[in-house]
C-alpha cells in the first residue's frame, strides 16, 4: 500500500512523497525522530504519522497462505498512485496543461530542439522549480544537474530562484486573502545550494557519474529531479563505433529509468537535432536514431513558429499530442506573449 492512500492529512502526505517515503515499507522500520527529522515536523506528529501507518499496514497484510508474492501491486493502486505524486511546473501554464500538469515523477522524459529555442532555460527552471515547498504546491526537493556543453548559467539559475521567490510570495498575498498563509522561508541563495552541478567533460565521466548516482541519491533521499543537458553531445563527438555507442546509450538509458522508477523523481534528458534525410530531402530530427526514442517515457520537441518558440507532445504513452507555445524572460520560462495564441490540439 502506497502513502497517498493513508488517513492523514493533504500536506502530510506530500512531504513523506517529497522526502522519499512512498510506502509503508519504507516506514515500517523507522523512529518518531528520524522520520520528524526528514519531514522537518514535530516528533510527536511523527509519531503520529507513524501510527497510523502501523495500523494500515496491519489492515494490508495478505494472508500468507494464498500464495501471492510479496510486493505484487495492482493496476488499481498503481494508478492511485501515479495520480498522488505532484509534478514539477514549467512556470509556463500552457506548457503544463498538455504535460498533463508538469514533468511527471517516475518517468524519462526528454526534450529535444534546435540551439537558442530554450532547452538550458527549461532545465534551469525545473531545478529551480522542483524545490518550490509543498506548502506551495511542489515537492520541495533538491535537483542534480549534469552539464556535459558547459551551457549551465548560475547568474540564469540566480535570475530564475529570485523570480520564484518573488511569485511564491504573491501566491502567499492571494493565501492570505483567503485567510490561509504559508510562510515563504526559502530564499534565492538557498534555491542555489539545492542544485547538485556536476560539468561533465566526456563520455566515460558520464557513465561513470550515472552509475553513481544511484549511492549519490541514496545519501541525498530529497532529489527530485536529475537534468542531463545534454545527453547528446559527447555521444556524437566521441564515437565513431556506432553499435558500441547504441549498447552503452541503452544501458545509461535502463540505469535513468530504473532510479527515477526506485527513487519516485523525475528525469529529464536534453537532446540535439540532426539531419536526416527522408522522402528524397533532409529534414531535421532528434539525435541518437530511432531506437534511442524508445528509451524514454514521454517526448517534448521544441522548434520555432515564426517568431514564437512552441513546445510538442511527440510521444506519450499517456498524454495526447499536443502544441503549446511557451516564452523565454528574464524571470525564466513563462507563457507566450502572444495572448491571442491557443493550445492547439492535434
Amino acid at each position: 500500500m502506497e502513502v497517498g492512500r493513508l488517513p492523514i492529512s493533504a500536506s502530510q502526505r506530500g512531504k513523506l512523497i517529497s522526502a522519499g517515503y512512498t510506502t509503508l515499507a519504507s516506514l515500517s522500520s523507522l523512529s518518531p525522530s528520524d522520520l520528524a527529522r526528514d519531514l522537518k515536523i514535530p516528533e510527536s506528529e511523527a509519531f503520529e504519522i507513524l501510527k497510523v501507518a502501523s495500523h494500515d499496514c496491519r489492515l494490508d497484510q495478505p494472508d500468507k497462505s494464498n500464495g501471492i508474492f510479496a510486493g505484487a501491486q495492482t493496476a488499481w493502486e498503481m494508478l492511485h498512485e501515479e495520480q498522488s505524486f505532484p509534478r514539477i511546473t514549467t512556470s509556463c501554464a500552457d506548457l503544463d496543461n498538455i504535460l498533463g500538469g508538469g514533468i511527471n515523477c517516475k518517468e524519462v522524459t526528454e526534450i529535444g530542439g534546435v540551439p537558442g529555442i530554450g532547452k538550458t532555460q527549461l532545465g534551469i527552471q525545473l531545478s529551480v522549480n522542483v524545490q518550490i515547498p509543498v506548502d506551495f504546491g511542489g515537492l520541495g526537493g533538491k535537483a542534480v544537474y549534469i552539464d556535459t556543453e558547459g551551457s549551465f548559467m548560475v547568474e540564469r539559475a540566480l535570475q530564475i530562484a529570485e523570480a520564484s521567490v518573488v511569485d511564491m510570495s504573491h501566491y502567499n498575498e492571494l493565501l492570505r486573502k483567503e485567510l490561509r498563509t504559508c510562510q515563504v522561508e526559502i530564499q534565492p541563495t538557498d534555491i542555489l545550494k539545492n542544485i547538485f552541478y556536476f560539468r561533465i567533460c566526456s563520455y566515460t565521466e558520464q557513465i561513470a557519474l550515472i552509475n553513481h548516482l544511484d549511492k549519490f541519491i541514496l545519501e541525498h533521499k530529497d532529489v527530485k529531479i536529475v537534468i542531463i543537458d545534454s545527453v547528446t553531445f559527447h555521444f556524437r563527438q566521441d564515437f565513431e563505433d556506432l553499435a558500441l555507442r547504441t549498447r552503452l546509450l541503452g544501458g545509461m538509458a535502463l540505469k535513468l529509468m530504473n532510479l527515477a522508477n526506485k527513487y519516485n523523481l523525475a528525469v529529464v534528458i536534453f537532446n540535439q537535432v540532426t539531419t536526416k534525410h527522408k522522402e528524397g530531402s533532409f529534414q531535421l530530427s532528434l539525435a541518437l536514431g530511432d531506437s534511442w526514442s524508445h528509451c524514454c517515457t514521454n517526448r517534448v520537441i521544441l522548434y520555432w513558429n515564426g517568431d514564437e518558440r512552441n513546445a510538442h507532445i511527440d510521444k506519450s504513452p499517456s498524454l495526447k499530442s499536443a502544441s503549446a507555445p511557451f516564452s523565454v524572460t528574464r524571470k525564466g520560462i513563462r507563457n507566450s506573449a502572444s495572448n491571442h495564441k491557443r493550445i492547439k490540439l492535434m
